[in-house]
Formats: structure tokens, sequence, C-alpha cells
């Protein structure tokens, strides 16, 4: 049997609401609920954001030290992994939650095109987030929209500002960005091969691109993500009614290529973050 896949999920993001879908958990109390059902549906990340009482988006530290605290109450050894995106707030306020020494948080090196805007992502923010990780001891995952993220990530490896080894994902899908194509996701995970050897990696796809991403990701050896940030259907008829729903379509993405959902445990073991 293959390697167990890593399954990642994206409990809310910063842009559904409940008025796109109203699995969509936006209070604390909702993700970790969600978070929990999700959890025993076999996802041993969560991604997490924060929102306001009106829905958008926050970047709260209080606020995500309760849905961290909540998370580990709820979810014994389920790896947090708080984001650090750009649409929750600015400058270093992006990174307020990192010294709550989460076991991950989110890394984009680079900027891109969003559907109706820049991503922006200047190196001096990225230097200060990449070493505010370092300093407390968080891994960075590397948040990969455009081919160039994936050097930028190994430049920064080689010089000490990632120390260590990056886990990659490739995110497809976005409009302006990368799309949903073999081609371009061949030619990311060629070129992570190049750059990073047999490190571990993951990719995420937007909207009906999940399901494409997790069968790509799952069949090529890597990880998988899914969760309402990134899509709220089941299909284009159907709404997903939970995060534990999308999970266990990723779980069954990773049957279809002989490879088991690895246990928390496991994907500790594969990251080399301390067990709980």
């Amino acid at each position: 049997m293959a390697s167990p896949a890593i399954i990642c999920v994206a409990i809310t993001g910063s842009l559904p609401r409940k008025a796109d879908n109203p699995a969509v958990p936006i209070t604390v109390a909702e993700q970790i609920e969600s978070t929990q059902a999700a959890f025993e549906a076999g996802a041993a990340i969560a991604h997490c954001h924060v929102r306001n009482d009106d829905e958008t988006p926050s970047s709260d530290p209080d606020r995500f030290d309760a849905l961290m605290r909540g998370i580990r109450a709820h979810c014994p050894g389920m790896i947090v992994q708080l984001s650090t995106g750009g649409r929750s707030g600015a400058g270093r306020a992006r990174g307020g939650m990192i010294p709550l020494r989460p076991d991950m948080c989110s890394l984009s090196v680079g900027s891109n095109n969003f559907p109706t805007r820049v991503y922006e992502n200047p190196p001096d923010l990225v230097d200060w987030l990449a070493a505010e990780m370092a300093a407390h001891d968080v891994m960075p995952e590397i948040e990969c929209f455009d081919l160039s993220h994936l050097y930028q990530a190994a430049a920064m490896h080689r010089d000490g500002r990632l120390p260590r080894q990056p886990y990659c994902q490739f995110v497809m899908g976005v409009r302006n960005a990368l799309p949903v194509d073999r081609h371009a996701f061949d030619a990311m995970l060629s070129a992570k091969r190049h750059l990073f050897g047999d490190a571990p990696w993951c990719a995420a796809g937007i909207g009906p691109g999940q399901a494409v991403l997790n069968d790509w990701a799952a069949g090529a050896g890597g990880h998988l993500r899914t969760g309402l940030e990134d899509n709220i259907r089941l299909d284009r008829h159907r709404l997903a009614p939970s995060n534990a729903a999308l999970v266990r379509l990723a779980a069954e993405a990773a049957a279809r290529h002989d490879r088991p959902v690895a246990t928390p445990a496991q994907a500790r073991d594969i990251l080399g973050l301390p067990t709980t």
C-alpha cells in the first residue's frame, strides 16, 4: 500500500459567507464544532482563519487563541495551522498570532493577481513573517500561487530565512493565477522535486478544482487540502453540508490511489512535527 495521505481541512477562510452556504462556520464555537466533525472524518490538519461577528475576516490573536485552544481540546493531536493571509489584515498584523506557537502557519512568499486585486506579499513582510515563525518554532506551509514561489522558497531555505525544509502547497484555480491545468501541475511538481527532492508537498484546488487537485495529488504522492474555504459545493448541483462531507470526498480520492488517510500522529511524523 502507498504512503498515507494527509488531509488538511480549510474550515472557513475569509470569503465564503452563510449566504453562500449556511454550513460555513463563522464564530469560534461553530468553527470548533465543524473542525471536530472534519477531524473525526479523517482530517489531520486544520487550516484556520477567524472572522468578526459580521463575517468579515480578522487577524485578531485573541480569536485565533480561542480557536486553537478549542481545536486542541476537542481534536487530540490534530495539527493546527493558522493563516497569515492578506485578506484579514495588513502588514505585520497578519502575523500577530504567530507568538501563539501553533504547529504551522501559512506563508506566501510572493505576490500574484487575485480575481479583483493584487495579493501583495512584499519581500520585507515575507522576511519578517518567516523570521517570526522561525523564532517561535512554527513550521511554515508555503502557499505557491506561481512557479516563482517555489524558487523563492528554495532561495529562502538556502540562505537560512526558512530553516526548515519547506512544505509547499500548489494552489490552483484562483482566477488570474495558476489554473487547474495538468501541464501546470506537472510543471510545479517537477520543479518541487528538482528543488526539494522527495520532501512532502500538498495541493489545493479552488471551487470545482478541489476534487481534481485531490485526485492529482493523491495519485502523485502528495497530500490533500479540502474544506469550505476553497469550495462550498459537493458538486455543481449541491452545496456541501459540512466540512466533514468534503473531507470524506478527499478520503475517497486517496482510496482510489490506494493511499490510506494519515492519522494525526502519522501526519506529524511525515512533516517532522513533535507529537502531542
